[in-house]
């Protein structure tokens, strides 16, 4: 599995700033009010703000385990709730129905088969010059930036770069190798004899570094 760190994935930070937490996550009078009527108690209140505020920042919805807890204490004093009401992750159907209102605030649609296909053919597009998997799922992450679609989570565009790029170099490799003629693999095969004298190898010397460039040295290779 590729680090996420090595990607450009929205996610927090492992320490947020004072000032972090106030430009990302202090909701606006009419958000607090938009989320109040869409909820029946307090612990909902806070959860819905909080993944409005998450979606706003990460373009995704996160685990709500995954908050840091100094965000979710500042909404909590924002909303001036008690301590006593936690970010909990609600029962499924709930947290389903948090999801949809969040998207329709802002204007997302959910259409994950879409975003598979884009994600997919930007992978695809990206693998015939590029094999870093970070470097895949970075350009997979920027196009779908682009046609502003929600991000699937982290594990899946792993995956899907995982599958694309073995599949890519499979067939790179396979054509590579149906261009090398009988003289060629004896040649190749030739590179891994060890001669019982030097104890090295053809490929062995291949692998030695080129030493500094220098007239002489020209005129000698030519």
């Amino acid at each position: 599995m590729t680090s996420i760190d090595r990607t450009a994935y929205p996610r927090f930070a492992r320490v947020m700033s004072a000032r972090g937490l106030a430009e990302t996550f202090t909701p606006t009078d009419d958000e607090v009010d938009w989320a109040r009527s869409r909820t029946q108690d307090e612990q909902h209140l806070l959860a819905l703000l909080v993944w409005l505020k998450s979606y706003q920042r990460l373009g995704h919805f996160p685990k709500l385990d995954q908050v840091p807890s100094a965000a979710a204490a500042h909404v909590r004093g924002i909303l001036e709730l008690p301590e006593s009401v936690g970010l909990e992750q609600a029962a499924e159907r709930s947290a389903k129905r948090h999801r949809q209102f969040v998207r329709e605030r802002l204007g997302v649609v959910y259409e994950p088969a879409r975003v598979r296909e884009i994600a997919e053919e930007a992978i695809r597009k990206a693998a015939q010059t590029k094999d870093n998997p970070a470097d895949l799922i970075n350009v997979a992450l920027e196009e779908l930036v682009r046609v502003r679609c929600e991000l699937p989570g982290y594990t899946t565009l792993d995956a899907m770069t995982a599958t694309i790029r073995t599949e890519i170099n499979t067939g790179l490799f396979a054509m590579v190798a149906g261009r090398v003629d009988g003289a060629g693999r004896a040649r190749l095969i030739r590179l891994l004899l060890v001669d019982p004298v030097s104890r090295r190898s053809e490929f062995d010397k291949l692998k030695e570094v080129a030493q500094a460039a220098s007239l002489t040295k020209f005129k000698t290779r030519l």
